[in-house]
């Protein structure tokens, strides 16, 4: 009889593989007493109220006096989130999470009247104010960004309304978040050598890349059937974040939830529309995959659980950590000596959360806060997948990296349509190396196998989810209750309609939406497919054309959000405004596809 494996607790975890948190508070009382002290400070963003257009010193003093409180706050939750990230069921940081949302809502409470104010100003008398002090010229953009949505911000009793209801806001994020984070249990299936081992959200895409059929399938039933009992609870929580989306949408006068989402980094609809258009036309190459993998696995029905799993037999990369943090070195060589001296630095210095351990938040990110290096949190397993993810959080890193050390803190935080581009880009280029190295034809064939999931799961997958999404929202929109039953029949058609025929859309698929957890960010998921697309691209120049490219894309990554995601773009070389980055990633599937064909049948 097998033994049970189980996670370890944090306190088992080897310092060394563990994310310097320290780096931002020394102690969890150097945390206490700065948040007691800002929130003792809230009250000094409000004094100003009133008083924005007597002066272009007192704009200034606002301004600045809100950046320096807001890039403190920024340190104070990022630090609070992490600490209880590291093991969801500690109340204690439970309650640092909570503090520091409730400290968000403060300040943006606080400094709610400053946006009306400052479109209260007379355009003269705001020329004047940048005449008179030439300090205020750095706020120039700011105010002008300000000034484009003047049609979407309201009074400042209203806004100061909008502002306080924030924290009631995250409610359906907060509560998904700890239902399948920390109180879900999967219970435990025997693994390949029939150990029993406890499956997580986490392990359960491991599992799916097991070579054991049985394991694939008992993993997906066994994750499925836990969903399926709360579905109806979730769905509540989801249909409440699409409420709360519609209410903010419609209070700020845009037509609807996507235009708002889109509009904050003047991303035009018709972007987000034009990408669903185009992996429509590309859904043949799709099936034509989806074929090729039920062919080369032998089985007479393809289902869900097969879809990880690598299609060539006998064949499988497991990695130490040390053996991902060198590959990713040699896949990122074109990138220069200076982006790899950064990497080091962040694998020598402890900013990255290895490995799995009991009530760690589940996935992997990078998260930083101004003045400090960036985080990253991971739950490495071992497989090619992870020295990727590993490849991609660096991409995240090292663009906060940059843009933090170049911009000041207005101007730092880069917008989300632009943050997948730099984590996917490091993937392209990695995966580029190790087909370059491969001799072995088995070697190739699980590496171009491996390069044509990243498409699966980022252009087209994303691109269902973003689809599903948007059918979600303008549901809801005209009337119609976001029930379990309706959402998972609405589900299930579109993984029918990306997989096609050859593909046995199992029942429990239409589940999958329950346990996708960017669907609280409203309208994300989208930019992971668009942002694969411009990497893609970025890639080929970095490849193509070296140096040059390469110093055309750190001034991306250094842009911060000193310029709106698409001109940011253009400077690297890629215009996301025209369809043709998408089309181009597209073309270059259905040419891999092609490839492995080839070498396969």
């Amino acid at each position: 009889m097998g033994e049970v494996r189980t996670i370890p607790a944090r306190e088992e975890m080897n310092v060394q593989d563990t994310w310097a948190l320290e780096d931002l508070y020394a102690t969890d009382e150097a945390w206490e007493a700065q948040i007691k002290e800002i929130e003792q400070s809230v009250g000094k963003l409000s004094a100003y109220e009133g008083k924005l257009g007597t002066s272009a010193e007192e704009l200034l003093a606002f301004l600045r006096a809100q950046d320096d409180m807001e890039c403190i706050l920024e340190r104070l939750y990022v630090y609070a989130n992490e600490k209880l990230h590291q093991d969801m069921s500690v109340s204690k940081y439970q309650g640092y999470t909570t503090r520091a949302q409730a400290l968000v809502v403060q300040i943006s409470g606080a400094s709610s009247f400053a946006d009306p104010e400052i479109l209260a100003i007379p355009e003269e008398t705001l020329a004047g104010f940048f005449a008179s002090c030439p300090e205020l010229e750095h706020y120039r953009l700011l105010i002008d960004r300000i000034l484009y949505a003047k049609e979407h911000t309201l009074s400042p009793k209203e806004e100061a309304i909008l502002a306080k209801a924030q924290e009631m806001a995250t409610a359906p994020d907060d509560v998904y978040s700890l239902l399948t984070d920390v109180d879900l249990r999967f219970g435990t299936i025997k693994d390949e050598n029939g150990n029993e081992t406890e499956l997580t959200d986490i392990n359960y895409v491991s599992m799916l890349m097991s070579t054991d059929r049985r394991v694939r399938k008992d993993a997906f039933e066994t994750l499925y059937q836990v969903y399926d009992q709360f579905k109806n609870s979730i769905a509540a929580m989801f249909q409440a974040n699409v409420k709360k989306a519609r209410f903010y949408s419609g209070v700020r006068n845009y037509a609807s939830s996507m235009e708002m989402s889109l509009d904050g980094s003047r991303i035009p609809v018709s972007v987000y529309e034009s990408l669903i258009e185009a992996v429509h036309t590309a859904l043949p190459d799709m099936y034509r995959y989806v074929a090729l993998r039920k062919r080369v696995l032998g089985v007479d029905e393809l289902h869900m659980y097969d879809v990880y799993v690598p299609i060539v037999k006998d064949y499988d990369m497991n990695v130490t950590f040390e053996e991902a943090k060198e590959l990713v070195l040699k896949g990122l060589a074109p990138m220069g000596e200076e982006y790899l001296s950064h990497l080091r630095e962040g694998f020598e210095n402890r900013w990255i959360d290895v490995y799995e351990n009991k009530n760690k938040r589940g996935g992997a990110y990078s998260w930083s806060a101004y003045g400090v290096h960036p985080y990253v949190l991971l739950n490495y397993q071992g497989k090619l997948d992870d020295v990727f993810t590993l490849a991609h959080e660096m991409g995240h890193a090292l663009h906060s990296y940059y843009s933090n050390g170049t911009q000041p803190y207005t101007y730092a935080g880069y917008r989300l349509f632009v943050a997948e581009v730099a984590s996917i880009c490091n993937e392209s280029l990695l995966i580029r190396y190790l087909l370059e190295q491969s001799k072995d034809k088995q070697e190739k064939c699980y590496l171009l196998n491996h390069f044509l999931d990243q498409f699966k799961r980022t252009l087209f997958r994303q691109t269902m989810f973003a689809e599903f999404e948007m059918m979600m929202h303008r549901m809801y929109a005209q009337g119609e209750a976001l029930t379990a039953e309706r959402i998972c029949e609405v589900y299930m058609e579109l993984n029918k309609k990306y997989f096609g025929d050859d593909m046995v859309s199992d029942p429990q698929i239409a589940l999958e939406w329950a346990r996708i957890p960017h669907f609280y960010t409203e309208f994300y998921v989208y930019q992971y497919a668009t942002g694969f697309a411009a990497a893609i691209a970025l890639s080929d120049k970095i490849l193509r054309e070296g140096e040059s490219a390469v110093e055309a894309y750190k001034s991306f990554l250094k842009g911060g959000c000193s310029k709106d995601p698409l001109e940011l773009l253009q400077m690297a070389g890629i215009d996301m405004s025209k369809p043709e980055p998408v089309k181009s990633a597209l073309k270059l599937f259905g040419e891999l596809v092609a490839e492995l064909e080839g070498l396969l049948v």
